[in-house]
């Protein structure tokens, strides 16, 4: 097989690795809430309107993230977010640019959104809960292994841009 013939097997297998992983992010922001909400609206909804549409922005801007993000992953880094099937490439755009964890970032949005737009705070309790296994996952198995895979790259990376509240301006990998 040739050179171009390769790559293009990579993102065709990146593609599919990314779209069967995205079941993970979709059963933390989708199915884990409806559990224990069966998505039933309290009434009144503490905080009214203005608590529910800054709950729908939040469900928007966490599942537009984590789409994203994942397309990123398949796309430019030829591979998906599971340990399983690694990038090749170290991801560094697109919302990657503001915040190293854009998908775990996104998942509690969504998640917190929910909370807000269905008056349910035990939401907002399942997102902190969530926080405890991801924050542990990212700090003992993520980080060292990216540091070992792309060394510099990563570390420049790992300096400039924060692990979970994002910069306000976009980071600009040098070169």
């Amino acid at each position: 097989m040739t050179a171009s013939g390769d790559a293009a097997r990579d993102k065709r297998l990146a593609k599919i690795g990314t779209a069967v992983f995205a079941v993970a992010p979709a059963t933390a922001a989708g199915l884990l809430p409806w559990f224990v909400t069966r998505w039933r609206v309290q009434q009144p909804v503490p905080g009214g309107l203005a608590a529910q549409c800054t709950g729908v922005l939040l469900i928007g801007a966490g599942a537009a993230v984590i789409t994203n993000s994942f397309a990123r992953f398949a796309l430019e880094g030829l591979g998906t977010p599971a340990p399983f099937a690694p990038p090749k490439n170290l991801v560094v755009s697109g919302f990657y640019r503001f915040v190293r964890n854009p998908i775990y970032v996104g998942i509690g949005a969504a998640i917190v959104g929910q909370g807000l737009v269905l008056g349910q705070p035990k939401l907002f309790g399942l997102a902190a809960l969530g926080a405890v296994p991801v924050v542990a996952f990212v700090r003992l198995y993520e980080e060292p292994t990216l540091a070992r895979k792309f060394g510099a790259e990563y570390e420049d990376y790992r300096v400039n841009v924060p692990r979970w509240l994002p910069r306000l301006t976009p980071w600009r990998q040098p070169g």
